[in-house]
């Protein structure tokens, strides 16, 4: 009974982060379900779905098909489909239904990609995992089979990346940012007006923003920017593949600086860089931040920054390499979170957490759209514009406790 969750949501899951890393990339992903999955995706947790175009479809599984198999159907309907709308690539993902069946999809997806002449990819999603492991298994697929190695002059195609003009610099790709962990708000404009005024010319953001060609010429780019977990695999894969190496954290405007160091330092030495581990200070705070390692420790340390006070770091999901210090923890239980919380006098996370956090503790609202979907997406400040006017009626009570 430890991973009940009775007073408070679950985070998206990981045929979602699927869907959301492929979202704007010109695939077709296909959910082998009964139903259910395509509509609580594309309804809560996909802010994209009324404003732009996916071709994301689900198979109508039924009973006598789960009972039987009838592979055939799928691959007839994926097939048919991919011949309607050409998509650039197929992606096959499974549910807790077909896992059970055991069905085939490598066999399946080796079939319709015979048939249907694009690349066809399929992964046993179960919907039990969360939404940062479908997101790290699509961008590390892309990274193995669909970016390339970099053209010479001579066999390039006429295309042209959208940043052949802004001039010379160090090229850079963000990897890990969807909406699930940053709300259209801006946040992806907000972090390449960054990334250009430290010199550096932005080749592709996985996957907000950026067109399948960019992604797919992330192999120009002389760094990565790894801003999620869900970046992580990728850029591992990349660093093999064509000696990128990255750096792991978002430049909020308290420590841009120090990003800006580590990403030249990357560049100079080809080696990871893990700056938000290096100047945090290691010791338990009194206030803390829940949500995906990458985003809550950029804000920890810049907090820290800010007020030379420390933040602890809690992450209800899978945390990257080099976020997480000693003082911080990944939650596995709800039970575990509301006795951990006790200790602390000021708390930031989803709106959602509300219902278990202390009465004792001031509580300060950021929502988080894998955890909430749209609910309070209206309400999600754009941190790389405004870092300093969110957190200044916080810093405000931080004083106000500090002199009581």
């Amino acid at each position: 009974m430890k991973e009940v969750v009775s007073r408070v949501s679950t985070y998206s899951a990981d045929t979602f982060g699927v869907c959301s890393a492929l979202f704007e990339l010109g695939g077709m992903t296909v959910i082998h379900d009964p139903s259910g999955c395509n509509s609580t995706y594309t309804t809560h947790d996909e802010p994209r779905w009324y404003h732009s175009d996916s071709l994301i479809f689900i198979t109508g599984l039924t009973e006598k098909d789960a009972v039987l198999g009838n592979e055939e159907k799928m691959i007839q309907d994926v097939l048919q489909a991919a011949d309607t709308y050409k998509p650039r690539f197929i992606t096959l993902l499974c549910t807790p239904v077909p896992l059970m069946m055991g069905t085939d999809f490598k066999g399946m997806a080796k079939l319709i990609e015979e048939k249907a002449q694009v690349p066809v990819f399929w992964a046993t999603t179960n919907s039990m995992n969360t939404y940062e492991k479908g997101i790290s298994w699509a961008y590390a697929m892309i990274a193995e089979r669909l970016v390339t190695a970099p053209k010479t002059p001579s066999t390039c195609c006429s295309w042209q990346p959208s940043f052949a003009s802004t001039g010379q610099g160090n090229k850079i790709n963000i990897i890990g940012m969807t909406p699930l962990d940053f709300a259209l708000n801006g946040s992806e404009k907000a972090l390449r007006r960054c990334l250009t005024r430290m010199g550096l010319v932005v080749t592709s953001i996985w996957s907000m923003g950026s067109v399948y060609e960019e992604i797919i010429g992330s192999a120009m780019a002389d760094v990565n920017l790894v801003v999620s977990y869900g970046g992580e695999r990728a850029a591992k894969i990349l660093q093999q593949r064509f000696a990128q190496p990255y750096v792991v954290g978002i430049p909020l405007y308290p420590i841009q600086s120090v990003l800006e160091k580590a990403i030249y330092k990357a560049i100079e030495t080809k080696r990871v860089q893990y700056p938000l581990v290096e100047i945090r200070a290691k010791k338990k705070g009194e206030h803390v931040i829940l949500g995906e390692s990458v985003y809550a420790t950029s804000i920890a340390a810049a907090w820290e920054q800010c007020t030379g006070q420390h933040m602890d770091v809690f992450c209800p999901v899978t945390p990257a390499k080099g976020t997480l210090l000693e003082t911080d923890w990944q939650i596995t239980s709800e039970g575990e979170l509301m006795e951990r919380l006790q200790s602390y006098k000021m708390i930031i996370a989803d709106p959602l957490y509300k219902a278990i956090i202390p009465s004792s503790a001031t509580f300060v609202p950021l929502g988080h759209e894998a955890f909430s979907g749209r609910m309070y997406q209206d309400d999600i400040p754009n941190l790389m514009k405004a870092f300093n006017d969110f957190f200044a009626t916080y810093i405000e009570s931080v004083n106000r406790h500090g002199n009581e």
